[in-house]
Protein backbone atom coordinates (compact mmCIF):
# COMPACT_ATOMS: atom_id res chain seq x y z
CA UNK A 1 0.00 0.00 0.00
CA UNK A 2 1.62 3.43 -1.17
CA UNK A 3 1.39 5.85 2.29
CA UNK A 4 0.83 9.66 1.16
CA UNK A 5 2.26 12.00 2.27
CA UNK A 6 1.05 13.34 5.88
CA UNK A 7 -0.88 17.01 6.44
CA UNK A 8 0.90 16.99 9.57
CA UNK A 9 4.56 16.56 10.51
CA UNK A 10 5.99 13.57 12.36
CA UNK A 11 5.97 15.33 15.66
CA UNK A 12 2.87 14.29 17.29
CA UNK A 13 2.87 18.05 18.98
CA UNK A 14 3.81 20.00 15.87
CA UNK A 15 0.12 21.54 15.88
CA UNK A 16 0.13 22.63 19.35
CA UNK A 17 -1.42 25.81 17.96
CA UNK A 18 -4.88 23.92 17.28
CA UNK A 19 -4.62 21.57 20.86
CA UNK A 20 -1.90 20.19 22.39
CA UNK A 21 -2.36 16.04 22.91
CA UNK A 22 -2.96 15.17 26.30
CA UNK A 23 -0.78 12.46 28.50
CA UNK A 24 0.11 11.31 24.52
CA UNK A 25 3.04 9.00 26.10
CA UNK A 26 0.52 7.52 28.57
CA UNK A 27 -2.03 6.91 25.91
CA UNK A 28 0.18 5.28 23.63
CA UNK A 29 1.71 2.51 25.88
CA UNK A 30 -1.83 2.05 27.70
CA UNK A 31 -3.12 0.87 23.94
CA UNK A 32 -0.25 -1.51 23.12
CA UNK A 33 -0.51 -1.19 20.03
CA UNK A 34 0.43 -3.42 17.18
CA UNK A 35 1.96 -1.98 13.98
CA UNK A 36 -1.03 -4.23 11.72
CA UNK A 37 -3.70 -3.33 13.80
CA UNK A 38 -7.00 -1.60 13.02
CA UNK A 39 -7.53 2.26 15.57
CA UNK A 40 -9.68 4.41 16.41
CA UNK A 41 -9.41 8.22 17.51
CA UNK A 42 -13.16 8.78 18.51
CA UNK A 43 -11.83 12.69 19.22
CA UNK A 44 -9.46 13.84 16.45
CA UNK A 45 -9.15 17.47 17.03
CA UNK A 46 -5.86 18.41 16.14
CA UNK A 47 -4.38 15.24 14.92
CA UNK A 48 -1.93 14.78 18.11
CA UNK A 49 -2.81 11.47 19.48
CA UNK A 50 -4.19 10.73 15.75
CA UNK A 51 -0.65 11.34 14.67
CA UNK A 52 1.05 9.33 16.99
CA UNK A 53 -0.70 6.91 16.59
CA UNK A 54 -0.04 6.19 12.59
CA UNK A 55 3.66 6.43 13.99
CA UNK A 56 3.32 3.54 15.87
CA UNK A 57 1.14 1.84 12.51
CA UNK A 58 3.17 0.22 9.65
CA UNK A 59 1.44 -0.02 5.81
CA UNK A 60 -0.71 -2.16 6.47
CA UNK A 61 -2.01 -0.65 9.71
CA UNK A 62 -5.36 1.53 9.45
CA UNK A 63 -6.74 4.37 11.70
CA UNK A 64 -10.61 5.51 11.72
CA UNK A 65 -10.81 8.92 12.56
CA UNK A 66 -14.13 10.79 13.91
CA UNK A 67 -14.33 14.36 14.58
CA UNK A 68 -17.60 15.99 14.23
CA UNK A 69 -16.54 19.58 14.27
CA UNK A 70 -15.76 21.18 10.86
CA UNK A 71 -12.69 22.90 11.88
CA UNK A 72 -11.19 19.50 12.59
CA UNK A 73 -11.69 18.80 9.02
CA UNK A 74 -7.70 20.38 8.19
CA UNK A 75 -6.41 18.45 10.53
CA UNK A 76 -7.06 14.66 9.10
CA UNK A 77 -3.52 13.25 7.73
CA UNK A 78 -3.32 12.76 3.87
CA UNK A 79 -2.37 9.12 4.45
CA UNK A 80 -4.34 5.84 2.98
CA UNK A 81 -4.53 4.53 6.25
CA UNK A 82 -6.68 6.84 7.70
CA UNK A 83 -10.42 7.05 6.91
CA UNK A 84 -11.84 10.47 8.48
CA UNK A 85 -15.47 10.23 9.36
CA UNK A 86 -17.22 13.63 10.39
CA UNK A 87 -19.64 12.37 12.68
CA UNK A 88 -20.16 12.55 15.72
CA UNK A 89 -18.57 9.12 18.03
CA UNK A 90 -22.16 8.52 19.20
CA UNK A 91 -22.56 6.79 15.67
CA UNK A 92 -19.41 4.49 16.56
CA UNK A 93 -21.34 1.24 15.59
CA UNK A 94 -22.47 2.44 12.13
CA UNK A 95 -19.79 3.92 10.64
CA UNK A 96 -17.06 1.17 11.87
CA UNK A 97 -19.40 -1.44 10.47
CA UNK A 98 -19.54 0.63 7.09
CA UNK A 99 -15.75 0.51 7.08
CA UNK A 100 -15.55 -2.75 7.73
CA UNK A 101 -13.54 -1.56 11.05
CA UNK A 102 -15.25 -3.78 13.87
CA UNK A 103 -13.30 -5.79 16.36
CA UNK A 104 -11.06 -2.91 15.81
CA UNK A 105 -7.31 -3.22 18.16
CA UNK A 106 -7.99 -0.29 20.17
CA UNK A 107 -9.93 2.96 20.91
CA UNK A 108 -8.97 6.45 22.53
CA UNK A 109 -11.85 9.22 22.93
CA UNK A 110 -10.49 12.31 24.25
CA UNK A 111 -13.19 13.79 25.60
CA UNK A 112 -11.99 17.50 26.33
CA UNK A 113 -12.72 20.48 24.60
CA UNK A 114 -9.62 21.62 22.11
CA UNK A 115 -7.89 24.92 22.93
CA UNK A 116 -8.86 25.76 19.21
CA UNK A 117 -12.25 25.69 20.16
CA UNK A 118 -11.67 27.81 23.18
CA UNK A 119 -9.57 30.18 21.51
CA UNK A 120 -11.90 30.62 18.80
CA UNK A 121 -13.53 33.16 19.86
CA UNK A 122 -16.78 33.41 17.60
CA UNK A 123 -17.08 29.71 18.56
CA UNK A 124 -18.86 31.23 21.46
CA UNK A 125 -17.16 28.67 24.14
CA UNK A 126 -14.92 30.41 25.73
CA UNK A 127 -16.45 34.26 28.40
CA UNK A 128 -12.93 35.70 27.56
CA UNK A 129 -14.65 36.80 24.52
CA UNK A 130 -18.17 38.36 23.09
CA UNK A 131 -19.94 36.52 20.30
CA UNK A 132 -22.58 35.05 19.34
CA UNK A 133 -23.94 32.70 22.78
CA UNK A 134 -23.31 29.05 20.47
CA UNK A 135 -21.06 26.27 22.11
CA UNK A 136 -21.76 23.60 18.65
CA UNK A 137 -19.39 21.37 18.57
CA UNK A 138 -21.00 20.96 15.11
CA UNK A 139 -22.05 23.79 13.59
CA UNK A 140 -24.57 21.83 11.63
CA UNK A 141 -26.72 21.03 14.48
CA UNK A 142 -29.71 23.49 15.38
CA UNK A 143 -29.68 24.34 19.40
CA UNK A 144 -27.20 26.59 20.65
CA UNK A 145 -26.44 28.18 24.27
CA UNK A 146 -28.71 31.05 23.58
CA UNK A 147 -31.24 28.93 22.58
CA UNK A 148 -31.30 26.94 25.63
CA UNK A 149 -30.73 29.99 27.92
CA UNK A 150 -33.96 31.55 26.51
CA UNK A 151 -36.07 28.48 26.61
CA UNK A 152 -35.04 26.09 29.34
CA UNK A 153 -37.63 26.92 32.32
CA UNK A 154 -36.14 27.56 35.89
CA UNK A 155 -36.02 24.21 36.85
CA UNK A 156 -34.39 23.22 33.61
CA UNK A 157 -31.70 25.45 34.38
CA UNK A 158 -31.14 24.75 37.76
CA UNK A 159 -30.80 20.98 36.95
CA UNK A 160 -28.31 22.11 34.11
CA UNK A 161 -26.38 24.46 36.15
CA UNK A 162 -25.60 21.45 39.33
CA UNK A 163 -25.81 18.63 37.50
CA UNK A 164 -23.13 19.56 34.44
CA UNK A 165 -21.49 23.06 36.25
CA UNK A 166 -21.55 21.75 39.70
CA UNK A 167 -22.36 25.24 40.51
CA UNK A 168 -23.34 25.98 43.97
CA UNK A 169 -25.86 28.57 43.60
CA UNK A 170 -27.63 26.78 40.66
CA UNK A 171 -31.25 27.75 42.01
CA UNK A 172 -30.63 31.04 42.56
CA UNK A 173 -28.90 31.73 39.81
CA UNK A 174 -31.38 29.38 37.24
CA UNK A 175 -34.27 32.50 38.39
CA UNK A 176 -32.33 35.52 38.12
CA UNK A 177 -31.35 34.14 34.30
CA UNK A 178 -34.99 33.47 33.44
CA UNK A 179 -35.90 37.07 35.19
CA UNK A 180 -33.30 38.49 33.24
CA UNK A 181 -34.46 37.69 29.81
CA UNK A 182 -37.75 39.20 30.24
CA UNK A 183 -35.92 42.26 29.86
CA UNK A 184 -33.49 41.34 26.94
CA UNK A 185 -33.37 37.65 25.24
CA UNK A 186 -29.77 36.21 25.41
CA UNK A 187 -27.77 36.41 22.43
CA UNK A 188 -24.04 37.19 23.29
CA UNK A 189 -21.35 36.06 25.34
CA UNK A 190 -21.62 39.03 27.23
CA UNK A 191 -25.54 39.27 27.56
CA UNK A 192 -25.05 35.83 29.90
CA UNK A 193 -21.88 37.08 31.81
CA UNK A 194 -23.89 39.99 33.06
CA UNK A 195 -26.46 38.31 34.56
CA UNK A 196 -23.41 35.97 36.05
CA UNK A 197 -21.18 38.79 37.56
CA UNK A 198 -23.54 39.33 40.31
CA UNK A 199 -23.98 36.02 41.03
CA UNK A 200 -20.23 34.47 41.16
CA UNK A 201 -19.25 32.67 44.29
CA UNK A 202 -15.62 32.83 44.84
CA UNK A 203 -13.40 32.94 41.91
CA UNK A 204 -15.34 34.81 39.20
CA UNK A 205 -13.60 33.07 36.42
CA UNK A 206 -14.06 29.69 37.79
CA UNK A 207 -17.78 30.22 38.13
CA UNK A 208 -18.01 31.51 35.16
CA UNK A 209 -16.08 28.28 33.54
CA UNK A 210 -18.69 26.03 35.52
CA UNK A 211 -21.68 27.96 33.68
CA UNK A 212 -19.70 27.42 30.68
CA UNK A 213 -19.37 24.02 31.35
CA UNK A 214 -22.93 23.54 32.10
CA UNK A 215 -24.49 24.59 29.07
CA UNK A 216 -21.84 23.47 26.43
CA UNK A 217 -22.35 19.59 27.67
CA UNK A 218 -26.11 20.57 27.19
CA UNK A 219 -25.69 22.06 23.89
CA UNK A 220 -23.60 19.29 22.92
CA UNK A 221 -25.52 16.12 24.42
CA UNK A 222 -21.68 14.73 25.76
CA UNK A 223 -23.03 12.85 28.05
CA UNK A 224 -25.88 10.94 26.10
CA UNK A 225 -23.20 10.80 23.60
CA UNK A 226 -20.69 9.11 25.61
CA UNK A 227 -23.16 6.86 26.87
CA UNK A 228 -24.12 6.34 23.27
CA UNK A 229 -20.25 5.63 22.46
CA UNK A 230 -19.43 2.93 25.93
CA UNK A 231 -22.58 1.05 24.73
CA UNK A 232 -21.49 0.34 21.67
CA UNK A 233 -17.47 -0.66 22.55
CA UNK A 234 -17.70 -4.27 23.25
CA UNK A 235 -18.48 -4.54 19.50
CA UNK A 236 -16.23 -2.19 18.06
CA UNK A 237 -13.38 -3.90 19.59
CA UNK A 238 -12.08 -7.43 19.26
CA UNK A 239 -11.55 -9.82 22.06
CA UNK A 240 -7.66 -7.89 23.57
CA UNK A 241 -8.33 -4.97 21.86
CA UNK A 242 -8.00 -1.67 24.61
CA UNK A 243 -10.14 1.58 25.05
CA UNK A 244 -8.10 4.38 26.48
CA UNK A 245 -10.33 7.53 27.62
CA UNK A 246 -9.52 10.58 28.52
CA UNK A 247 -12.07 12.42 30.65
CA UNK A 248 -12.01 15.98 32.20
CA UNK A 249 -14.92 15.86 34.78
CA UNK A 250 -16.08 13.66 37.14
CA UNK A 251 -19.78 12.94 35.54
CA UNK A 252 -16.96 11.67 32.57
CA UNK A 253 -15.24 9.86 34.85
CA UNK A 254 -17.84 8.12 36.63
CA UNK A 255 -19.56 7.09 33.74
CA UNK A 256 -16.65 5.30 32.40
CA UNK A 257 -15.74 3.84 35.04
CA UNK A 258 -18.90 2.13 35.80
CA UNK A 259 -19.32 0.89 32.50
CA UNK A 260 -15.50 -0.45 32.51
CA UNK A 261 -16.35 -2.11 35.57
CA UNK A 262 -20.03 -3.76 34.68
CA UNK A 263 -20.87 -3.39 31.09
CA UNK A 264 -23.43 -1.07 32.42
CA UNK A 265 -24.32 2.34 33.90
CA UNK A 266 -27.23 0.54 36.65
CA UNK A 267 -25.55 -0.54 39.73
CA UNK A 268 -24.83 -4.10 38.70
CA UNK A 269 -26.17 -6.64 42.19
CA UNK A 270 -26.03 -9.81 42.55
CA UNK A 271 -28.66 -12.08 40.10
CA UNK A 272 -31.40 -12.61 42.18
CA UNK A 273 -31.77 -16.35 41.02
CA UNK A 274 -28.22 -17.36 40.60
CA UNK A 275 -26.49 -14.85 43.26
CA UNK A 276 -23.70 -14.37 40.77
CA UNK A 277 -22.78 -10.64 39.28
CA UNK A 278 -22.98 -9.67 36.46
CA UNK A 279 -19.69 -9.50 34.44
CA UNK A 280 -17.94 -7.04 32.35
CA UNK A 281 -16.98 -7.14 28.80
CA UNK A 282 -13.84 -5.65 30.06
CA UNK A 283 -10.65 -6.28 31.89
CA UNK A 284 -9.65 -3.65 33.82
CA UNK A 285 -5.61 -1.90 33.15
CA UNK A 286 -5.72 0.83 35.10
CA UNK A 287 -6.66 0.09 38.71
CA UNK A 288 -6.85 4.00 39.28
CA UNK A 289 -6.86 6.85 36.45
CA UNK A 290 -3.77 8.17 34.99
CA UNK A 291 -2.93 11.77 35.51
CA UNK A 292 -0.94 13.86 34.02
CA UNK A 293 2.47 14.44 35.10
CA UNK A 294 3.62 17.64 36.61
CA UNK A 295 5.35 18.84 34.18
CA UNK A 296 2.94 18.26 31.90
CA UNK A 297 0.34 20.49 33.39
CA UNK A 298 2.84 23.19 33.88
CA UNK A 299 3.39 23.20 30.04
CA UNK A 300 -0.17 22.62 29.57
CA UNK A 301 -2.43 24.09 32.49
CA UNK A 302 -5.95 22.29 30.76
CA UNK A 303 -4.46 19.12 31.24
CA UNK A 304 -4.73 19.57 34.77
CA UNK A 305 -8.13 17.94 35.22
CA UNK A 306 -7.57 15.34 32.65
CA UNK A 307 -8.06 11.28 33.90
CA UNK A 308 -7.34 8.66 31.58
CA UNK A 309 -8.79 5.22 32.14
CA UNK A 310 -7.64 1.95 30.20
CA UNK A 311 -9.69 -1.49 29.60
CA UNK A 312 -9.29 -4.33 27.71
CA UNK A 313 -12.12 -6.36 25.73
CA UNK A 314 -12.09 -10.29 27.04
Amino acid sequence: MKQKKSALSNDPTANEDYHIPVMLHEVIAGLNMHPNGTYIDCTMGGGGHTKAMLNNLDLNGRLIAFDQDADAANNAPDDERVVFVPHNFRHLGRFLKLHNAAGADGLLADLGVSSHQFNEGSRGFSFRFDAILDMRMNQRQGRTAADIANTFTAEQLQQMLSLYGEVTNAKTLAHSMVAARQQRRYKTINDLVQVLAPMAKGNPNRYYAQVFQAFRIEVNEEMEALKEMLLQLPGALKPGGRAAIITFHSLEDRLVKTFFKQGSFENAGEDPIYGNKVSSPFKIITKKPVEPTAHEVKMNPRSGSARLRIAERV
